[in-house]
């Protein structure tokens, strides 16, 4: 059965690892993938962080930012390009220019909160 998750802009929260994340589709009923908005003001590099056993891409949909993950460390990513970062690979992102950082995160399996952690393993 097809199921739909309406936008709703006012869903949209803060979180410490210093964006914006609006939850498009996270259900336990599609456990394979989830798809968040994120937002990162201009001049703000989120935290590094990593996600225990789980696989992220970043499409960037606006603005510009400078990756700093694995061997893509300092790439500069601009709308309609995709990174795949590994399951357990250190992350963070900044946004480098003087408007909003725009792009999801498409998470397989999908995100769990259990799974995020900044202690990041060497």
């Amino acid at each position: 059965m097809a199921t739909l998750f309406k936008y709703d802009p006012d869903a949209e929260f803060y979180t410490d690892e210093g964006c914006f994340i609006t939850e498009l589709s996270n259900s336990s009923e599609d456990d394979g993938c989830s798809i968040a908005l994120a937002r990162v003001k201009p001049g703000v590099t989120t935290e590094v962080h990593q996600l225990r056993g789980t696989i992220e891409r970043y499409v960037i949909l606006e603005g510009e930012g400078r990756i700093e993950s694995g061997t893509l460390a300092g790439t500069v990513l601009r709308p309609k390009d995709t990174i795949v970062i590994p399951a357990d690979e250190p992350q963070s992102i900044r946004n480098i220019t003087s408007k909003d950082l725009v792009f999801l995160c498409v998470c397989t399996p999908r995100f769990q909160p259990k799974n995020y952690t900044t202690t990041v393993a060497e």
